[in-house]
């Protein structure tokens, strides 16, 4: 295959699939990285963030997480609204921009219980406030007796100003019905996503890989979040999330392989940049789960994004993920710098700080 023509032309279904299977990756990267410094030019971006996961309580059992507990376990934790208020207190202290707040599908949680979380963050301090799920919307909005439309214009009303786009991992049904059999399915995902960005409410995108899904998988999921961006262009970056398998229960069944390769990997970046192109600018690599050194490549391989200092990263940690849950500003832009990029803050919704 000619990769290089999709410098100018837009793939099809077919071809981002015969993307995946090419042996020529050095051109594949190659292509990814001219488009990406077409797109967005040189500058990599980061947010100073901090994550806040209050509770690992959770109803649910995803079998490819390691952070969810239930109600009587000794490890279980459920941080008051007082505790949740003072680490985003200290956060706007530090310097963060935003917060991003999610926890497992505790019983107690209504949208109610969620929006007050909200009010008490906004009356004490002025940040972004990056919160819950689509599922754990749905999840609180039935434990209110309220619709989706319902939940959401409560929480946008209480403070809420973006989502996390996390809970799609595969938005092919036959791959969460072996990982997240209770989760919500692929068409409540897209809509409550699409609810959220008619509402001015907007959301990241992600994707969950490395696990039991195959190319075909993966790309039914990248034209879903293609598609759903041409209608509302709420999304504000794609993340894809490598899948930590050590401590995951789908992997220690055997039914999970051990997470994505490195070629694999950069192959999401370069694959992604060629196909979301304009419409989706922004592609963040995540140093939580690839390291330093991947991050460096994938930023030469299409991505434009490290994501944030985070602080705290609770979920990823309980996986096995072998790197740190803290970066600094400096160590950042340093790790930008160091490929010839130039590192700049952003904010939540890619306004450039500095």
């Amino acid at each position: 295959m000619d990769v290089f023509k999709f410098i100018e032309k837009e793939p099809s279904k077919k071809e981002v699939f015969e993307l995946f299977y090419t042996e020529d990756i050095h051109d594949l990267f190659k292509v990814a990285d001219i488009l990406r410094k077409r797109i967005v030019g040189d500058i990599v971006t980061y947010v100073v963030n901090r994550n806040i996961n209050f509770t690992n309580i959770c109803v649910n059992n995803c079998r490819f997480c390691a952070f969810r507990v239930n109600e009587n376990d000794k490890n279980a934790y459920f941080l008051d609204i007082d505790e949740i208020v003072k680490k985003a207190v200290e956060a706007k202290r530090f310097g963060c921009t935003e917060v991003c707040i999610q926890s497992g599908l505790h019983p107690k949680i209504d949208t109610y219980f969620q929006a007050e979380i909200l009010k008490r963050i906004k009356e004490k301090v002025n940040i972004h406030i990056h919160a819950f799920s689509p599922m754990e919307i749905k999840f609180a909005a039935e434990n209110s007796g309220l619709t989706i439309e319902e939940a959401l214009k409560i929480l946008k009303e209480s403070g809420l100003d973006s989502i996390p786009g996390t809970a799609a991992e595969i938005l092919v049904d036959d791959v969460r019905e072996i990982i997240c059999p209770n989760k919500i399915k692929t068409r409540e995902w897209i809509s409550i996503i699409k609810k959220a960005h008619k509402l001015g409410i907007p959301s990241t995108s992600t994707i969950m890989y490395g696990h039991i899904e195959d190319y075909k998988d993966i790309v039914e999921h990248l034209f879903i979040i293609k598609d759903i961006q041409e209608e509302t262009k709420g999304f504000t970056e794609f993340v894809p999330l490598s899948f930590i398998y050590e401590n995951s229960p789908i992997y220690r069944e055997g039914l999970a392989r051990d997470g994505a390769t490195g070629i694999e990997d950069l192959k999401i970046y370069a694959i992604s940049r060629i196909l979301f192109r304009e419409k989706l600018k922004n592609i963040q690599a995540s140093w939580v789960k690839l390291g330093k050194k991947m991050v460096q490549i994938a930023l030469r391989c299409g991505a434009n994004d490290v994501g944030g200092t985070l602080m705290e990263e609770n979920i990823s940690k309980s996986a096995g993920v072998k790197f740190r849950e803290y970066m600094s500003v400096e160590e950042i832009r340093n790790m930008i710098k160091r490929i010839n990029l130039i590192p700049k803050q952003r904010t939540t919704l890619y306004e450039i700080i500095e």
